[in-house]
């Protein structure tokens, strides 16, 4: 509790801009809750409001880890300045469009029902690729320079971009196919999620490894190497199963 009061603080300090649109991200996060509560619209049969939900909450998330590994890296305060600004305000412009056509009642992604809709697609897909050119610069920077962290947690933050580009690529992947299922039951919204959090989990199981076990630091890369290449082996699989029309887990 108290590391975790210690980031927010690092992160409201640091970027105070970026610190606020995460918390409006809660609220919007609050809001599409309620509007689940009282809207009983549905969308492909679920309510019109889950999406929006889960697109505040785990944007937020992502926002706010972009915040804090800013902090790690040896950036001047303008280059800080500038990529939080360019992640903060594209994505959260995404966020509000997916709420815009949920409050519509329609489909958010893969729509071009009408000129307008097509537009809204698109905009939202070039926001999206403005953020994966970020994330391949953290990997440029994670690779040449040294971060205020540990060799353990920088090769994790590393492995964590690598993974989320190739979590983006399944995105673009659902895209070029106008649908995120492949066949009746394959889903690659599974193995798209998973990508994309893979910046939080595996640099979150170095800092354990580092404050739980007394080992030296090639030891500790090793672990973390061993647990990077278990989590893309099970993207891998996920992938490969939606792609084969498969579902994750058969009811």
């Amino acid at each position: 509790m108290i590391y975790s009061s210690k980031i927010l603080s690092t992160v409201k300090e640091e970027s105070p801009i970026l610190y606020w649109v995460v918390m409006t991200h809660i609220i919007l996060a609050v809001g599409c809750m309620i509007g689940w509560f009282i809207d009983e619209r549905t969308l492909m049969g679920v309510n019109v409001w889950i999406k929006p939900l889960k697109f505040s909450i785990s944007v937020g998330i992502y926002i706010f880890t972009v915040g804090y590994l800013m902090t790690l890296y040896p950036y001047s305060k303008r280059k800080k300045n500038c990529i939080n600004n360019i992640v903060t305000w594209t994505l959260l412009i995404e966020v509000f469009l997916i709420i815009y056509q949920a409050s519509r009642g329609v489909q958010s992604h893969y729509n071009v029902s009408s000129q307008f809709d097509a537009l809204l697609f698109a905009a939202m897909g070039i926001l999206t690729v403005i953020n994966v050119l970020i994330m391949v610069l953290f990997i440029f920077d994670t690779i040449r320079l040294k971060l205020k962290t540990s060799k353990s947690i920088q090769w994790a933050i590393l492995l964590g971009w690598l993974i989320v580009v190739f979590g983006s690529w399944i995105g673009g992947q659902m895209i070029s196919e106008m649908s995120h299922n492949v066949g009746v039951s394959g889903d690659l919204r599974v193995a798209h999620f998973f990508g994309l959090h893979s910046i939080q989990i595996i640099p979150l199981f170095a800092l354990w490894i580092s404050n739980k076990w007394n080992a030296t630091s090639r030891n500790q890369v090793i672990s973390v190497t061993i647990f990077g290449l278990l989590y893309a082996t099970w993207i891998g699989f996920t992938f490969y199963q939606a792609k084969q029309g498969m579902p994750l887990i058969s009811l």
